[in-house]
């Protein structure tokens, strides 16, 4: 949208103090044409925007103006961000106090036609990320881990394992992942003496110490979870592999982010697809989710359980 695109550059030119159109048009990724234009858009709407040539020339704003970005702290500054990332802490959590906070300092600022644009924007459009019948889980420990990450802290959890075993540990934070509304915190154990990934609804509670750590200049967040993920999947397809193979239509296609999709082949107006539902127990709940023209054709043994299902379902119902 045009509007994001003209508070982006208001805000990049007030951090910034003076920066050329290329630059502006590299970081919003869009043509130096377009800047210009937004530029005059600004300008006609009351921006004092000056613009020099040379070397050492740009667009700025007139000496003197501000639209007050120095007004947000840098807490402010990081839940925006955070948030643009699609980092969401449930509705009545310090992060989104912040983050309103923060949203409402930078509208005030701006001038009345974009305003208006926010207005609107705040009628027509709502993100409700609660399930339907239960709030968000409760994720006590949340911001102090946030806190610990940001300054450096190492912090005491007690953490609740899978058995329901609780156990204390001293951890230092790398970082937290969100994965399908789920959190999860990547640590130094020190107790194991290596890295480890938490899930944080099972910290019960956490405690910022004064003892400081240095994160590894060479630590990837990113690269870390990508690499777990990827073995997870490896593991569990060699500890549990159970391939059920499924005729679909051929225009219709199984969800591969919801089924391990191993192989797909083309069999005349139809595919035969081969999912991995890792033993006959899982396979008996996950093929009732399948798409309700999927035709099962391996292994017989669960064919089976699929018509004596249906057999009673029918003898239930009649």
């Amino acid at each position: 949208m045009r509007v994001h695109r003209l508070i982006a550059i208001i805000l990049l030119i007030e951090s910034r103090g003076k920066m050329k159109a290329g630059e502006l048009a590299a970081a919003l990724e869009t043509s130096v044409r377009s800047i210009y234009r937004d530029i005059d858009v600004l300008a006609e709407a009351g921006i004092p925007m000056v613009t020099s040539t040379g070397p050492n020339g740009g667009i700025s704003l007139m000496e003197g103006y501000t639209v007050n970005l120095r007004q947000l702290n840098g807490d402010e500054v990081i839940h925006l961000y955070l948030t643009g990332m699609g980092f969401h802490t449930g509705s009545q959590s310090e992060s989104r106090i912040q983050l309103n906070n923060a949203l409402l300092k930078l509208e005030k600022t701006l001038p009345a036609p974009y305003q208006a644009d926010i207005r609107k924007a705040k009628n027509v459009f709502y993100f409700d990320d609660t399930p339907w019948w239960s709030g968000h889980t409760a994720l006590p420990g949340l911001e102090t881990l946030r806190t610990a990450l940001w300054t450096g802290h190492k912090v005491r959890v007690e953490y609740r394992k899978v058995s329901g075993d609780l156990s204390t540990r001293i951890l230092q934070p790398y970082g937290l992942v969100v994965k399908q509304g789920e959190w999860y915190l990547v640590a130094l154990c020190e107790r194991a003496e290596g890295l480890r990934t938490f899930k944080c609804e099972r910290i019960s509670a956490v405690h910022l110490l004064e003892e400081k750590y240095e994160l590894p200049e060479d630590f990837s967040l990113e690269m870390y979870w990508k690499s777990g993920e990827e073995a997870f999947k490896q593991s569990r397809r060699a500890a549990e592999y159970y391939p059920v193979t499924v005729r679909v239509d051929k225009g219709k296609q199984i969800p591969g982010a919801k089924f391990d999709v191993i192989q797909t082949v083309k069999d005349g107006n139809s595919q035969i697809v081969t999912v991995n539902m890792y033993s006959f127990e899982q396979a008996c709940g996950m093929v009732f989710t399948l798409p309700a023209d999927a035709e099962v054709l391996e292994p017989q043994t669960v064919r089976v359980y699929i018509k004596e299902r249906i057999g009673e379902y029918q003898r239930m119902y009649q």
